[in-house]
């Protein structure tokens, strides 16, 4: 929780004067797909935390003018995910897409088709989302 909710709150309300005496400031919060798919314990449960504490970050600054944009995406190519099963991102990609979606206005960045599909599901039944669950039936 201190390193992916209270770090990155903390920090932004730090830097929340300097954001507001820059016209056109964007601050991105990086969540990852694990905030709304729970498959690492409280690494999932603090990457939920920051996707909320973007909400409210996102209509706490747009009064100062301050646009908040998160990121959603599963794994990318870097040494946090060398154990990881199954598709990566290049960091050269998710750093285009977010560039690209900060330049288009967007509040939220879906970076992957996992992340999309994620997030398509949470509308869904909870046992669509986790099939595992039925297994726990008794």
């Amino acid at each position: 929780m201190e390193t992916n909710f209270f770090g990155p709150v903390f920090l932004a309300r730090a830097f929340a004067p300097v954001l507001a005496a820059k016209q056109g400031s964007i601050l991105v919060d990086v969540h990852s797909v694990a905030s709304w798919y729970a498959f690492g314990g409280a690494y999932s449960a603090s990457k939920a935390a920051l996707w909320s504490a973007t909400n409210s970050l996102r209509i706490e600054f747009a009064p100062m003018g301050v646009h908040v944009t998160g990121v959603h995406m599963g794994y990318v190519d870097i040494g946090m995910a060398a154990h990881a099963d199954g598709p990566k991102m290049l960091p050269t990609q998710l750093v285009t897409t977010v560039y690209d979606a900060v330049e288009a206005g967007e509040y939220e960045v879906l970076a992957d088709e996992l992340t999309k599909g994620v997030k398509a599901a949470l509308s869904g039944p909870v046992e669509a989302l986790y099939p595992d669950l039925h297994s726990t039936d008794a």
